[in-house]
């Protein structure tokens, strides 16, 4: 049991919507920490993105050094994806060790073949086979009783986007039933989002799938907060408004030889805060108490 796993469980259990931004750094991290999110997640895809490959080709490494280092940049506990469990059960089990040991307080895992295809994310599904994926829960939930009985499993099943929902939700009930805590499928429509926490046995997580082309819907936080959803992971949110942002800056600077988004004063603001997320000011402080007695930081 840590603090993180604990306060977790705490969230889950309180009946609260968990609303779940993915962070690739612990700048973002900490940045939606201070927006107010309980949770706060690191996603395969904006891990994958952020080193300019993608996902399917991140090594559990990659992926637990990159959630790690944003989970102890939080208080809040992380959630992280450890997407297919990095293999068969034995090294699914190893996975849980060591995302746990990195300071994550929960992953998910899919039923996705291992190693995961680039055509993953043209929405093919290379499903293995449900005693396969329930195998790989059974010896998760094995090893987080081992080490931590309150670090959270999620059982995820990609199935609904090519056998339907029926298929997903019964990959997901016979993970609960091994001990998965949580559940997370990905409706097609309107329609099956309604339909599947009812017939889910653990609460489900909604994934935001923000910009996909396979006609998923994005839903109000308050309209899956009502249709019975215990959270949200809301997957390209932060890196999708600040390569937006970003390359508008770029444009603008290439193109005109100055840049008049934010104003000088703005800037100044702007830079204020991030150095206030990151505790600059402590930083200081412990310098003029040693190596910089006669400092007088601005």
């Amino acid at each position: 049991m840590t603090a993180k796993t604990r306060r977790l469980r705490e969230l889950i259990a309180s009946g609260g919507f968990l609303y779940m931004p993915s962070a690739a750094t612990p700048l973002e991290g900490k940045l939606a920490e201070a927006a107010g999110c309980p949770v706060v997640y690191t996603g395969g895809y904006v891990t994958g993105a952020s080193r300019a490959i993608t996902e399917p080709l991140l090594t559990m490494d990659e992926q637990v050094r990159v959630a790690g280092e944003v989970a102890r940049a939080v208080a809040a506990p992380l959630v992280a994806d450890a997407g297919a469990g990095f293999g068969e059960p034995l090294h699914t089990m190893r996975t849980v060790r060591e995302f746990a040991g990195a300071g994550v307080a929960g992953i998910h895992i899919e039923d996705q073949i291992y190693p995961k295809r680039a055509h993953y994310h043209g929405y093919q599904v290379h499903a293995i086979a449900r005693d396969e994926f329930v195998a790989k829960i059974r010896y998760a939930c094995r090893q987080r009783d081992a080490i931590d009985r309150d670090f959270v499993i999620i059982a995820r099943s990609d199935t609904a986007r090519e056998f339907g929902l029926e298929e997903a939700i019964g990959r997901v009930n016979a993970a609960a039933e091994v001990g998965a805590d949580l559940g997370l499928v990905f409706p097609r429509s309107h329609e099956e989002a309604a339909a599947a926490p009812g017939l889910a046995k653990v609460p489900l997580i909604w994934v935001q799938s923000r910009g996909n082309r396979d006609g998923r819907p994005i839903l109000p936080l308050g309209e899956l907060a009502a249709m019975g959803y215990r959270g949200c992971i809301d997957a390209q949110i932060l890196l999708g408004a600040a390569f937006h942002f970003m390359q508008r800056a770029l444009a603008e600077i290439v193109a005109t030889g100055s840049y008049g988004g934010i104003s000088e004063a703005g800037f100044t603001a702007l830079r204020k805060q991030i150095e206030n997320l990151i505790g600059l000011d402590a930083y200081y402080r412990i310098e003029a108490e040693t190596v910089e007695p006669d400092s007088r930081p601005g």
